[in-house]
Parts: structure tokens; sequence; C-alpha cells
């Protein structure tokens, strides 16, 4: 699986969160070009993609947040997910893999990600990539519109 960031917004690429985005989401409709090319635009979000090296289908995406905070470098990894006709061909490890050496080429000292628990295949993916569950509360606020 070749991994690579996007430097640049095409159909194809459109199409690809078309498809993908519904298989992690069924409550947020996927980017619009313009949002795709907002996220690639940003200095703080990397876009990387598999792509399939038997055609260059793209088989999976994942968004690496790299941000300074007071005490530090820290990152994000955001929004993975994998194509159902792709799971279970190290997809996903290599997605996390190269946001892993991102992160850290960006001096990060952690790597934070979410993961419902009903998604056992990605846990446990996590887990073997050396992440470890936190005792943590998550909070989440939602901005009126």
């Amino acid at each position: 699986m070749d991994v690579v960031a996007i430097t640049e917004v095409d159909d194809q690429l459109v199409a690809a969160f078309s498809r993908l985005i519904p298989q992690l989401s069924a409550s947020n409709p996927p980017p619009t070009k313009a949002e795709l090319q907002a996220i690639v635009g940003s200095t703080a979000t990397t876009l990387l993609v598999a792509r399939d090296p038997r055609g260059g289908a793209i088989a999976g995406t994942l968004t690496l947040v790299v941000f300074r905070i007071p005490t530090g470098v820290r990152a994000w990894i955001e929004d993975v997910v994998v194509d159902a006709s792709a799971r279970g061909r190290g997809v996903g490890e290599a997605l996390n893999r190269a946001a892993l050496q991102r992160a850290a080429a960006a001096g990060a000292k952690t790597v934070d990600l979410t993961s419902r628990p009903s998604r056992a295949a990605a846990n446990r993916l996590y887990q073997r990539l050396g992440f470890q569950r936190r005792e943590t509360n998550l909070y989440r606020f939602t901005v009126a519109a």
C-alpha cells in the first residue's frame, strides 16, 4: 500500500471521500471539494491516503492534526476510514504508521485518537501499534448552527 500526503484536490479524491465517509459516519456528509481544499491547505492538517498499488485506487484515509500548546507539540489522528473492500490488508496500519512518523518528525510529544468500542478490529490495531487506552472523560459541546 502506498501512503501519500495529499497536496492537491482532484475529482478522484472527492469521489473517494464520497465513497469512504459514509462507511465511517452515517450522520456526516462527505466533504465537498472546497472543504477538502481547506483541509489540504491548512498548516495544521495532513490528509493521508492509501493507494492500492494495483491501479492507484484510494483504499483508505486519515487526517493528522499537529498543533502546539503551552505544554508542547501534540497530534491527533482523526477520521480513519478504510474501504470495506480493502479491510484486513494492512491499509489502516500503513496509514497510522505514516501518521505516527509524521507526528514524530513534527516534534509531537503524544499522538491521540478516539475509536468507538464497536470498531473491534480498529481498536486491536491501535493497541498493536502501541496506543494505550487512557482513563479520561471525553466531553463534547455542540455549537448551535
